[in-house]
């Protein structure tokens, strides 16, 4: 997979949830912080975002937001209070903070997308994902099979919402962080080696190689991109897609192990305790737990709700 899809992945517990919002008149909405990622899609009517620092900002019909890190903010009716009713599509992605990647770590605290007008409106998959959106919660057309269309349609919000913003920041000329990671041809050619194959023992030379640079010149440009070597961050990584598997399957540690490039079970029980600071085995029990109770970060979301 690509580094966008394994990061997504390795993040994700369950469904996202959603609900429609009807709001007339003045009024506000407040969205505590929590451990996941929010959006909201002004399906028809427009209000006011009020990020957490700086002014308010106006939305209209179309527009995405995303809170990448489920940061505390809110929505206001707009000025008129006689003005046509908004409807507002509201919900989160349930996501493990534990395993939060750095590329979505670099991102910022509420990405404000205009689908209809503005920088985003060329993007034209994610505009065809809102008004896919639009149609499927209408709640004087009920669509069969909506259950099952909606769940999809936001996990596609979400990608097409974060590739959007990737790529009108490097149309802005953004060459630092993990923007510019993914954007170098040496840099990117090595993450997605990496990312196809991360069982294999890679060496930096090899990395180095296959990014077209010296041993040395590519270790120093992917850490200077990416915030750390070659090899810190492949141990990263099949740790974080360990994490994923314990959590998400009943694979033997020993297989685990193997796929994400650990020769014996205990060499990687020992670098699994390590960077989650507790041992592979507790941490899947943890999880089932969570899961079984109904409660916590694995906990499936379910279809989303739209009255």
């Amino acid at each position: 997979m690509d580094v966008l899809s394994d990061a997504m992945n390795a993040m994700r517990t369950g469904r996202p949830s959603a609900n429609l919002a009807d709001r007339r008149g003045t009024w506000d909405w407040h969205f505590d912080a929590f451990h996941g990622a929010g959006f909201h899609v002004v399906v028809e009517g427009s209000c006011r975002l009020m990020p957490p620092d700086g002014p308010s900002v106006p939305l209209t019909a179309g527009d995405v937001v995303l809170t990448p890190h489920g940061t505390a903010h809110g929505l206001a009716g707009a000025d008129d209070p006689a003005g046509p009713p908004t409807r507002l599509l509201c919900g989160s992605y349930r996501l493990d903070r534990s395993l939060v990647h750095p590329l979505l770590a670099d991102l910022p605290e509420v990405i404000h997308l205009p689908t209809r007008l503005g920088r985003y409106a060329h993007h034209g998959a994610l505009r065809s994902a809102v008004e896919l959106l639009g149609g499927e919660v209408r709640p004087d057309r009920p669509q069969p099979g909506a259950g099952a269309a909606l769940p999809n349609l936001l996990d596609l919000l979400l990608i097409y919402g974060l590739r959007a913003w990737f790529e009108e920041e490097a149309a802005r000329g953004a060459q630092a962080g993990w923007c510019g990671a993914l954007l170098d041809p040496a840099v990117g050619a090595a993450l997605r080696a990496m990312h196809e194959d991360p069982a294999r023992p890679w060496t930096v030379a090899e990395l180095g190689a296959r990014a077209g640079l010296s041993r040395a010149a590519f270790s120093r440009r992917f850490s200077a991109l990416v915030g750390r070597p070659p090899l810190a961050y492949l141990t990263w990584w099949r740790l974080a897609r360990a994490a994923r598997l314990l959590r998400d399957t009943d694979a033997p540690l020993a297989t685990v192990a193997q796929q994400v490039g650990y020769a014996s079970p205990f060499a990687f029980g020992n670098a699994f305790k390590r960077e989650q600071g507790v041992s592979a085995g507790r941490y899947r029990r943890r999880h089932r737990a969570e899961r079984q109770a109904g409660t916590g970060r694995s906990t499936d979301a379910g279809a989303v709700d739209v009255p």
